[in-house]
């Protein structure tokens, strides 16, 4: 009994002092856009980074929807609104009002479809279209689909490099795989040139 006494009071003790920490950490809160072609997995890689689970069945994002998430860098508590644009083409006139604000970008290709990479270079444009200087990373995604991918990691990079964006990761949200990486990569470089 004496010892269930201890430890809980450690544990108390423990709780109180990070509480403390915490409260003296550096916050900040960053506006992140999800964008790509219909289907490329957007809604799949949020659902998966904010409630760690995989969900194989989505509906349609019918123009956007965001979540919110709280992660810790270092010495900073870092508030992610994270916004999932819907991929359609009858929805892209909304995109520029939701663009507005934002602090970075992931622009999302599903590997295994040529035609959603294709597209990464109007998604590019209508980013850039609203903010020239916006941090984007390049995702692929649907990783765990390798036997059926059409797009090769080297053109991937090329891309990437072609357009100026800070990195190329390729990701699985079924096997969860780089996913944290991919805004882990983003809040990094929003950090470090003190977005």
């Amino acid at each position: 009994m004496k010892k269930i006494k201890e430890i809980l009071i450690f544990f108390k003790f423990f709780t109180n002092q990070k509480i403390k920490f915490l409260e003296f950490m550096k916050k900040v809160v960053y506006k992140i856009v999800v964008a790509g072609d219909a289907g490329v997995g957007k809604t799949t890689m949020i659902h998966r980074y904010t409630k760690g689970e995989f969900i194989d069945t989505t509906s349609m994002t019918i123009g956007v929807e965001f979540v919110t998430k709280k992660v810790a860098f270092s010495d900073i508590i870092c508030m992610l609104q994270i916004w999932d644009i819907g991929g359609q083409d009858r929805f892209r006139f909304l995109v520029k009002n939701y663009l507005r604000g934002a602090h970075g970008a992931l622009l999302l290709f599903d590997t295994t479809s040529m035609t959603s990479f294709v597209n990464i270079q109007k998604w590019y444009q209508l980013i850039r279209k609203e903010s020239d200087d916006i941090p984007i990373v390049l995702v692929g995604t649907k990783k765990d689909l390798e036997e059926f991918s059409m797009v090769a990691d080297f053109y991937a990079k090329k891309t990437q490099e072609k357009f100026g964006m800070i990195d190329y990761v390729k990701t699985s949200s079924k096997l969860n795989v780089n996913i944290d990486k991919a805004f882990n990569v983003l809040i990094e470089y929003l950090i470090n040139k003190g977005f």
